[in-house]
């Protein structure tokens, strides 16, 4: 709890003006409540003794304090409307700009929708905690104190018989709330958003289930989350209710003492009926506002409990941080420079790279070959400062990288992966995302360039076509290019391909191969290559194994070692291309 209410508070900060309005005038609201048994005991005694003259005046007080509480309760509210919108937007979008600068590995390990379930749960928990605080408990403490310090006034028995009654209450109710059902409530949220990780994880690979007829397996597994779901959720609503019910015999414990003293004092003649229906009005009027309490507590938990995730999302360490200080890199040449760089994943006990050291002068066209495992995608992910060396450093136009900022450094790295990913945006959104106040024109003509827009332009919406969550609607080759004119319109000195053309047919392969070409013209191009006829035509390409080169040099030159990795990985390619060639003929 210390930390929801740390980060709530921290929030309530920027607001703290219509905070304290809030709070005044809802205490003001409060406090008429407070005032009118005195006057409803002043109209018994005065009906009492037949004095008339008396009856006007608290009567007319009881309805101006009505009004009071009306007014001040309706301008509480209409603060607070604006108060908790803008609270619950900025947590969104905080969390939002937290989620986004997390690290891949962060990524690489959470669920997308587990992660969507505790922000919007979060979000929402905040408006019942700003309610139950603001709205709820500071009113419930406002009533009590002022009743308690009434009471203790006219008669310091019924003072006395009212705190400790309601100090009871309050006391367990917190204690049941924080000790019994916070517990409880911790792991059915838990399994709640597990629920959500394991629908988003279903439907988002839907087509792999359909592929396998798998339907009945996720319903299955589905299941057994809902099993242990509904266990814990038992668990925590079992609690409540038997907390509940706790709280309401404490409460008529409460009325009867109450009550009780207040009617032995009449028999002792030490009170008046208008004291004796002063205090029953005022103890109606704290029933309920005791009744209340103990679900404001319940209330006050369960938002805290529903926004731990939230909050645990910004105790996360982002991993890849810039620095105070770090402004935009400028990269103009597209020089990359691997400088003694020793890099070991978090958690591995050795270093994938040591020491290693290589230069790739701007404009060149290179290609990483090597088995899966050796280092490839590993090369390009530190360029882009996806994760920070061990030792070391990267160099980019001799620039270290970890000096600058992380957007400034990306946003002059094109890149093109081997299953590009598209937003369920239209595809002049997708293709623009590279560059965001590009003209249509200008999407058009990246769209030319990629071999992309003959087909763009054959669709019923052409450019504002959506294309579907991740670009489903499109195939293979049609979002490879996509991703293809996005980086041509990104126009970076520095491109970054994961093998573009794999898992293609001829044709489509054939159209994004000439666009390559055309792409890599006047760039640092970095080509991981899985079919080495995609780096016969380069500048230099770099053999990996295990975290090292191995061999460089151009195609011919690496063909030449007999015993080389290059040349063992083209021959097997070569026999397996022979081999198709040779059941194609049969």
């Amino acid at each position: 709890m210390p930390a929801v209410l740390r980060f709530t508070f921290a929030h309530w900060k920027k607001q703290h003006v219509r905070v304290w309005a809030m709070l005044l005038t809802m205490s003001v609201a409060t406090l008429t409540e407070v005032f009118i048994p005195t006057y409803a005991g002043r109209i018994v005694d005065a009906l009492a003794q037949n004095d008339r003259a008396a009856i006007l005046p608290a009567f007319t007080t009881m309805a101006l304090l009505g009004v009071v509480m009306t007014v001040m309760r309706h301008a509480s509210w209409m603060n607070m409307i604006r108060f908790t919108l803008r609270l619950m937007a900025d947590i969104a979008q905080d969390a939002f700009q937290r989620v986004q600068r997390l690290s891949t590995d962060w990524h690489a390990n959470t669920f997308a929708g587990s992660t969507v379930r505790k922000i919007t749960r979060g979000m929402w928990a905040l408006d019942l905690l700003n309610d139950t605080l603001i709205l709820a408990l500071a009113p419930s403490v406002v009533v009590l104190g002022g009743t308690i310090v009434l009471l203790a006034l006219n008669a310091p028995l019924l003072g006395l018989v009212m705190g400790v009654g309601a100090a009871a209450y309050a006391s367990l109710t917190v204690v049941m709330a924080t000790q019994w059902l916070a517990p409880a409530a911790s792991l059915s949220n838990a399994w709640d958003t597990r629920i959500s990780g394991a629908l988003s994880d279903a439907i988002g690979s839907n087509a792999v289930v359909k592929g396998f007829g798998g339907e009945a397996r996720e319903e299955a597994r589905l299941a057994r989350v809902m099993l242990k779901w509904k266990g814990r959720t038992r668990r925590t609503w079992t609690r409540g209710t038997y907390a509940g019910t706790i709280q309401i015999a404490l409460l008529w414990v409460v009325r009867t003492a109450l009550v009780g003293t207040a009617i032995w004092l009449w028999f002792q003649g030490k009170a008046s009926p208008g004291d004796v229906a002063y205090v029953l009005t005022s103890y109606f009027i704290v029933h309920g506002y005791l009744r209340d309490i103990g679900q404001h507590v319940n209330h006050l938990q369960r938002s805290v409990n529903e926004m731990e995730e939230l909050v645990e999302i910004h105790a996360q360490p982002l991993g890849i941080a810039d620095t105070e200080d770090a402004q935009a890199i400028p990269i103009h040449r597209g020089e990359v420079r691997f400088d003694n760089v020793t890099f070991q994943y978090g958690g591995h006990r050795t270093p994938l790279y040591k020491d290693l050291s290589v230069t790739i002068p701007g404009g060149q066209r290179v290609g990483l070959v090597g088995h899966s495992g050796s280092g490839k995608t590993t090369f390009v992910k530190l360029i882009q400062r996806l994760y920070d060396v061990t030792a070391g450093g990267v160099l980019v136009d001799g620039h270290d990288v970890r000096s600058f900022t992380q957007e400034s450094l990306r946003s002059q790295i094109a890149i093109v992966q081997q299953e590009p990913i598209l937003f369920h945006r239209s595809l002049a959104e997708n293709i623009a995302y590279a560059r965001p106040n590009a003209s249509r024109a200008e999407i058009e003509e990246a769209a030319r360039l990629a071999n992309a827009h003959a087909f763009i332009a054959a669709l019923p919406r052409g450019y504002d076509t959506l294309v579907g969550e991740r670009g489903v609607k499109l195939s293979g080759g049609e979002r490879q290019r996509v991703a293809l004119a996005r980086a041509f319109l990104a126009n970076a000195p520095i491109l970054i391909l994961d093998e573009a053309t794999s898992s293609l047919d001829s044709e489509s392969e054939a159209l994004i191969q000439e666009a390559i070409e055309r792409l890599m013209k006047g760039r640092t191009a970095i080509i991981i290559a899985h079919r080495l006829s995609t780096v016969q035509r380069l500048d230099r390409i770099l053999v990996f194994d295990k975290g090292a080169v191995v061999e460089e040099g151009r195609h011919a030159s690496l063909l030449a070692q007999p015993g080389g990795i290059y040349r063992r990985l083209f021959d097997r390619q070569a026999g397996a291309l022979t081999g198709e060639v040779l059941l194609a003929g049969e």
